[in-house]
């Protein structure tokens, strides 16, 4: 066995690496560069983590948030890893304190925040030592192109041309398209670095899109199957998350909340009770979870679609970071455009960016906007469609999503295609501008609303033609128009207009069809939660006991994964403990007589 072998099985319990993890590590030792695009769970910390225990003087990392910084070195000191972190977390005594402990070369790995790169103290104390590594987590946010574009990141270069010599730089990420991938690159300066993109799937997530006519409804009857699982309750806005973690409190669910308009000590106190099983659910904005490593997450619920893909993926794959089976579903809504667009177009003022760069990152959000709906839309299968997203190779149907799994026949749909598109051909030639789905649905439908009214629309041939149809059946059918290409949404006004497409089936000479589903995408008894029982609930339950003792999470000491492999290899002695996933001779140390012991007992040995 290898010195990098060694390492990975002494400290993080693994027999051998995953895709990518040992070449990234390998490059580093030789001084070279490298970028990992590895998905949310694929062992990016591993490959600067290793280098880090190898190498002379300490590595210093760049996280972008508190909790993700937390969270590391929790999971790292556990394991017998000297790790700090600096941010504003600390009061200034504590900061001189880890700046006294880091001259005296006490730690190996620093965390940091890409703001304290430029402070004076931080600075002074990092001149008296040597940066053998730099590595950058979440690189995306230095791209104005990702998702999460946050100026601060671009210090890090400034940072590293104060430095007496340039260290190895590395950088990783878990959502980068390929123009984010080159922006990375070339903003962070690396050099010659080698690029290793391990693919983003991730087979034990199930992906999901409902669009419930009631949602609150069906968030609790999702909440219902799922009462004995720890999740994430997604939300667009503050005030929507309020609203559903009262819903889920009123239903007897163990719900919390976290947002921005919080005091900080809330919000802290909000998220321990989540990471340390005191609260199974929390009701979150997308301020809440980048970096956190709960690896017993069994579900993520997006109660309000996304503004991009890149941020769906990042937030759906904090569900089932162990590899257990995990549940991504998505309720869909036509209002989360509307609301999706408002919070683009109104991200208020940022010095840090001049006018003109602000409308350029507000119009590639609108682009971003129009492909996470047109996945809420799609009917074919959606882990092909993130996988495509995002650059890579994939098969037709994974048969392992909600639209593989469910039912469906195929329908003819030429006659209201043929009414919808008449209907907004009509509109453009009476108001000389086109107007949204929903006003044209409203048209067909024969509304009384006082703005189709106002418009005049009332008096248009197409007028209630389809007074006799549900609302929802004509939506689904603009949908599916839009989907094939009949229909377009306009990205920045949202008026919907047909296309050329549109003018053979006007015609008469193109029939048009659709999949209608068949029986529920999936059907509810197959969601209800399993008992538990037996050796896991037993190890589960010494888990949380030590876990209570210890003041930490449960999952630091150990996943899920790492309880279910023991359960079913039911080791009896220290030798075959140690070979149970994510058993490292730390924690062998550490707990293995009184796992040895619940086993025994278990079994009457």
């Amino acid at each position: 066995m290898n010195k990098i072998q060694e390492l990975l099985s002494k400290y993080f319990g693994y027999e051998a690496f995953r895709e990518g993890q040992e070449s990234l590590i390998r490059e580093q030792l030789s001084g070279r560069d490298v970028f990992g695009v590895m998905p949310t769970g694929g062992g990016k910390s591993l490959c600067y983590q290793i280098p880090a225990l190898m190498l002379e003087g300490i590595t210093l990392v760049v996280s972008p948030l508190i909790s993700l910084m937390k969270d590391q070195v929790m999971a790292l000191k556990s394991v017998g890893v000297a790790a700090a972190y600096i941010n504003s977390s600390l009061n200034p005594a504590q900061i001189r304190l880890v700046y006294e402990n880091v001259a005296a070369g006490m730690y190996k790995i620093i965390y940091v925040a890409p703001e304290r790169l430029q402070t004076e103290g931080f600075c002074r104390a990092v001149s008296r030592i040597r940066i053998s590594l730099l590595s950058v987590d979440e690189a995306h946010c230095i791209s104005q192109w990702g998702q999460d574009f946050r100026p601060s990141y671009l210090q890090i270069v400034d940072f590293l041309r104060q430095l007496p010599y340039r260290p190895v730089v590395s950088a990783f990420t878990a959502t980068a398209t390929r123009q984010v991938q080159e922006d990375v690159i070339r903003l962070l300066g690396l050099e010659n670095p080698l690029v290793v993109v391990t693919g983003f799937d991730r087979p034990n997530l199930h992906f999901q899109v409902l669009r419930p006519q009631n949602k609150p409804l069906e968030l609790c009857e999702l909440m219902a199957q799922r009462r004995h699982q720890c999740g994430i309750v997604y939300c667009a806005t503050r005030k929507e998350v309020e609203k559903v973690c009262r819903l889920l409190r009123e239903q007897g669910f163990s719900a919390t909340r976290y947002h921005a308009g919080l005091a900080d000590e809330e919000r802290r106190q909000n998220q321990e009770d989540f990471v340390y099983d005191r609260c199974s659910v929390m009701v979150a904005t997308n301020a809440f979870g980048m970096g956190i490593n709960k690896s017993n997450v069994g579900f993520v619920i997006h109660y309000n679609m996304p503004q991009s893909m890149e941020a769906y993926y990042q937030e759906a794959g904090r569900a089932g970071r162990d590899g257990s089976p995990a549940d991504c579903i998505l309720l869909y809504s036509a209002g989360d455009v509307s609301t999706a667009k408002f919070l683009i177009q109104h991200p208020g003022e940022n010095p840090m960016l001049s006018q003109e760069t602000q409308q350029l990152v507000m119009t590639r959000d609108l682009q971003r906007l129009e492909k996470m709906i047109a996945y809420c839309k799609t009917e074919g299968c959606l882990r092909g469609y993130i996988l495509g997203y995002f650059g890579q190779p994939h098969e037709k149907r994974c048969h392992n999503c909600g639209n593989c799994n469910r039912e469906v026949v195929e329908v003819e749909i030429t006659l209201p295609a043929r009414q919808i598109l008449e209907c907004t051909r009509q509109i453009y030639k009476m108001l000389g501008y086109s107007v949204g789905p929903t006003a044209v649905i409203r048209t067909l439908a024969g509304s009384a609303d006082k703005r189709i009214l106002a418009l005049g629309l009332d008096g248009l041939p197409s007028y209630g033609v389809m007074k006799n149809h549900n609302r929802r059946d004509i939506r689904t059918w603009v949908e599916t128009l839009e989907s094939q290409g009949y229909l377009r949404i306009h990205p920045e006004y949202g008026s919907l207009f047909p296309t050329e497409k549109a003018r053979e089936v006007l015609n008469g000479g193109e029939q048009v069809w659709m999949f209608a589903e068949k029986l529920p995408a999936v059907p509810k008894a197959d969601l209800a939660p399993q008992p538990q029982g037996g050796l896991l609930a037993a190890l589960k339950g010494l888990r949380s006991r030590l876990a209570l003792e210890a003041g930490v999470p449960a999952y630091i000491v150990f996943s899920n994964a790492a309880l279910e492999d023991m359960a079913q290899k039911a080791p009896c002695t220290m030798e075959a403990f140690l070979k149970v996933k994510g058993v490292g001779q730390y924690k062998a140390q550490e707990y293995g007589e009184v796992f040895l012991g619940e086993i025994r007992r278990y079994l009457g040995k």
